[in-house]
């Protein structure tokens, strides 16, 4: 509404059609049931595929259509797409899904069910709730917990940490080692927008889950340490967990998982993966990027399931998963695919580059070589030690968020606010994710 806002009577149209869809399906009987349903799902998914894909179907349908010297019917359409609309739309359809699976009692108040579509702190980039999880909640009486307060407020400053001190400074980094030509700039700026998505995505859902908290309400982890991932599956299952488990019991399950040949779950992997990269944006840089990660985790299958393949156990680790994601990353930061193929292939030279040049010269040589970029001494200093805390922090938050004292979170408080205040990075960088 801020931008457009006429742009709230989106919202308002689904969250009717969906309120009274789950009564609908809840009350009716046989195929009525799976009837309301669909019309439920094709409103929502209708609503997404005008304003996210209309775009972009035009436009390939225009640039066939041409190829035989036909004019496309289709007007071109311009607007700007509504914030979150993806996250908000899969929330809603899980919500009719749950009903018809008869998981989740149709919400009587409309209030309360429109409260569920728009809860402020996760509607415009997740995490994407169930109904199981949000609705009871919603009609619990919450008092006032300093516990809970706390408790929230140092998950919100985690959150403020990850991206104003080191997304926003790390972002700076890899516009300008993209603006380069060196293929070695080219790799570092994929590493670091690794990191860079990571806390500025897991950063959103930290903010959103501490001042969800801090309200007496719980939300679901999204992120769990993903970069720690030994397999291209165990990833997937650490980042952006509500979407992944939502294709999973949405798409990929209903499809029939791992249940009829190998061949059927193979196909069911490649689509789910596609859908994800379309889910995520209107270009086909995007779709590759699912596809990529859909080549992955089968290749994966087949190297840890084969015992005459039995060494790749050795090669998928880590490391290889971490190179794995980040070169699929650079499709996913750039929209034009040729400038993406090139710039993938620039990365991978100027790792192997490295590579090569570490054995014919000692390390330290090395680090006057292959300087980062060309900031200051004092920036980089400053990039390091925000990398580095985000190791430590993630690891520690973990495993003592819930057990520090008064005192001790009072003092994380001020420690924190006072690094955030310190070293954030003044740039105004939207968060990455409110693009879907």
């Amino acid at each position: 509404m801020y931008f457009i806002p006429i742009y709230i009577v989106i919202l308002a149209v689904t969250i009717v059609i969906d309120y009274f869809a789950g009564i609908l399906i809840y009350n009716a009987k046989g195929n009525k049931k799976k009837k309301f349903l669909v019309l439920s799902i094709v409103a929502n998914l209708g609503v997404l595929a005008f304003f996210k894909y209309y775009g972009f179907l035009n436009e390939n349908i225009s640039l066939l259509l041409t190829q035989f010297n036909i004019r496309s019917p289709l007007p071109n359409l311009s607007f700007l797409l509504p914030v979150g609309l993806s996250f908000h739309t899969f929330q809603a359809m899980s919500y009719t899904i749950e009903v018809y699976k008869g998981n989740q009692k149709p919400e009587r108040h409309f209030g309360y069910y429109a409260l569920y579509v728009m809860y402020f702190p996760q509607l415009v980039a997740g995490p994407i709730e169930r109904p199981q999880n949000m609705l009871h909640q919603f009609h619990a009486n919450h008092l006032f917990n300093w516990h809970r307060f706390l408790h929230g407020s140092q998950l919100m400053l985690w959150g403020f940490f990850k991206k104003v001190v080191v997304a926003d400074r790390l972002a700076v980094y890899v516009q300008q080692g993209y603006a380069e030509t060196n293929p070695w700039f080219h790799f570092v700026s994929a590493v670091f927008f690794s990191f860079q998505i990571y806390c500025d995505f897991s950063g959103y859902s930290d903010i959103a889950a501490g001042s969800s908290k801090i309200m007496g309400i719980d939300l679901m982890q999204n992120f769990n340490k993903p970069y720690h991932a030994k397999t291209i599956s165990d990833f997937w299952s650490r980042w952006h967990i509500s979407l992944s488990t939502w294709f999973k019991d949405y798409m990929y399950i209903p499809l029939g998982g791992n249940k009829n040949g190998e061949w059927k779950r193979m196909r069911n992997i490649g689509l789910v993966f596609l859908v994800s990269g379309l889910w995520h944006g209107a270009s086909w840089t995007f779709v590759f990027w699912g596809g990529l990660h859909a080549v992955f985790t089968l290749a994966e299958s087949i190297i840890t399931k084969n015992t005459w393949l039995s060494f790749g156990k050795l090669i998928v680790n880590k490391l290889t998963v971490f190179l794995c994601v980040t070169f699929a990353w650079i499709f996913f930061r750039i929209s034009d695919f040729s400038s993406a193929v090139i710039t993938c292939i620039s990365a991978k030279d100027g790792l192997l580059d490295f590579v090569s040049d570490l054995f014919q010269h000692n390390f330290f040589e090395q680090l006057t070589r292959y300087r980062l970029l060309t900031f200051s001494t004092p920036e980089k200093a400053i990039c390091g030690f925000a990398l580095l805390a985000l190791l430590l922090g993630d690891r520690w938050f973990d495993l003592y968020k819930e057990k520090l004292s008064g005192n001790s979170q009072i003092f994380f408080f001020v420690i924190l606010t006072s690094i955030i205040a310190v070293f954030g990075y003044s740039s105004n960088e939207q968060f990455i994710y409110f693009q879907f």
